[in-house]
């Protein structure tokens, strides 16, 4: 069972709540209860010592005085629940500021020794066992006179004081910490809209294309990632659509364009076989056949074509050559069908030398390609213009017939595999309608435009452009 996004971010939101807030009340309630020990035994401290430097309590620690002195202490206590005690050099509490104590019969403390508390002013405890139903906390400060030490001034604060008001410091640090959690679960409202949603909706659109529903559109129009990642999504369905409607469409095409031939075949040779053709006939339909062998011969060569293309994006061997030489090699080849049909070649080259930077074979396949289409729809006593011309870094090179044109409604059209024009319009009927895509796909792998401008009855011209070697 695929465990869902949304209860994962859930349970982690619940987790982190439970343990910041198990973190909050052990650590908060330790850290609290340090910082007003330190700061309360700090407060004590300073009033033991203001009281042990005082002048009569450090010259009169006897029965006699005790009395007043008791007074004075009751209104030097800073702190409430605090007890003060004078304890004389013999370890025994002589006076107290919550019992009466007759200084005649003081209280012995067990095992009383200040020096064991070292560089510590305070201590948590039940001071020497004499507190026996709540802990304290204790601090003393010496009485000295002469540097001598006369005896002890001990202040004692009820720690379940201290302890309550830890309790409400960490009540408000609990309460600041439930609030935050609470507003931070405003963060799972925006997952669940900005987040959980969109990827619902690209979870359905994947299933949608899956089951091959591939016109399915993701509904997610948003300016982050999964914004992205729809749009690549849909653009992805999209064009597996169109390539699946090109696959059937191409399926289809070449079907066909196999079909007439074969048939054509097939039939003549069925027919000289079973004695349908006389001998004397033969020689007329073997020329037929070889026509028709020539057709399959060309239209196979260009599916091969197309298909290197396809996979290869044809590796390009880039290399520096001069295109008005590769356009004169290319204008030679063609001589002999232009004289038959009396059309005139006519090159305008810029320059004598011009360097263009690409494939010289793919580019000599597209100059024979789009020579042989002129020549095909260019009527006789025509002439067929080769133009070159240099401009920002790049080479122009046109070809144009004042030939028949292409209609208005074809020009969109012509560069799809296997579309051809009215094919009794043209010269060579053998045509298999691969030789402009095969022009296209070469000049878009060399990052390259080409263009077409044609008008029907006046002529087409095509023109793509080159990179220029520097």
């Amino acid at each position: 069972m695929i465990k869902k996004i949304s209860r994962k971010f859930t349970e982690a939101y619940l987790f982190v709540g439970f343990l910041g807030f198990l973190l909050v009340t052990i650590m908060g309630s330790h850290m609290i209860e340090s910082l007003l020990e330190k700061e309360i035994s700090s407060d004590l401290y300073q009033s033991a010592y203001r009281i042990a430097e005082n002048e009569e309590i450090r010259h009169n620690i006897s029965a006699s005085s005790l009395h007043n002195i008791k007074e004075k202490l009751t209104m030097v206590a800073d702190y409430p629940n605090t007890i003060i005690w004078i304890i004389n050099d013999d370890g025994e509490v002589v006076l107290s500021t919550r019992k009466d104590i007759d200084a005649d019969n003081p209280i012995s403390l067990d095992n009383f020794d200040p020096s064991i508390w070292g560089s510590t002013y305070y201590q948590v405890g039940f001071f020497y066992g004499y507190f026996n139903d709540a802990a304290r906390l204790s601090v003393i400060a010496p009485i000295t006179d002469n540097m001598t030490t006369k005896g002890y001034i001990a202040i004692h604060y009820m720690m379940s004081s201290l302890y309550q008001k830890r309790g409400q410091y960490l009540f408000i640090l609990q309460s600041l910490f439930l609030l935050v959690y609470g507003m931070m679960a405003l963060i799972l409202v925006v997952y669940h809209r900005h987040v959980h949603k969109p990827l619902q909706e690209i979870k359905k659109g994947v299933t949608e294309y899956s089951n091959g529903n591939l016109t399915y559109k993701i509904p997610v129009q948003t300016d982050d990632e999964l914004g992205y990642l729809a749009n690549n999504l849909n653009y992805m369905s999209e064009k597996m659509n169109r390539n699946g409607e090109y696959q059937r469409q191409f399926i289809s095409n070449v079907s066909h364009d196999f079909r007439s031939p074969l048939t054509s075949i097939k039939g003549y040779v069925e027919a000289m076989r079973d004695g349908t053709i006389p001998v004397e006939m033969q020689d007329k339909y073997l020329g037929i056949i070889a026509y028709e062998a020539d057709r399959l011969e060309k239209l196979t060569k260009g599916l091969l074509t197309l298909n290197e293309l396809d996979i290869h994006k044809r590796l390009l061997n880039i290399q520096t050559f001069d295109i008005n030489d590769a356009i004169k090699k290319a204008a030679a080849t063609y001589e002999g069908d232009c004289t038959r049909h009396h059309i005139l070649l006519e090159l305008i080259l810029s320059g004598k030398e011009l360097y263009a930077k690409a494939d010289v074979e793919q580019i000599q396949q597209v100059l024979h390609n789009l020579l042989n289409n002129a020549i095909k729809f260019s009527p006789d006593n025509s002439t067929i213009i080769i133009e070159t011309t240099e401009k920002n870094g790049r080479i122009f090179v046109s070809v144009k017939d004042h030939g028949i044109g292409i209609p208005k409604d074809s020009i969109s059209k012509i560069w799809e595999r296997f579309y051809k024009t009215d094919i009794s319009r043209g010269r060579d009927q053998k045509g298999t309608g691969l030789g402009l895509s095969i022009v296209k796909e070469i000049i878009h792998a060399h990052d390259q435009n080409i263009n077409v401008i044609s008008t029907e009855g006046v002529g087409t011209e095509f023109i793509f452009t080159l990179e220029k070697a520097r």
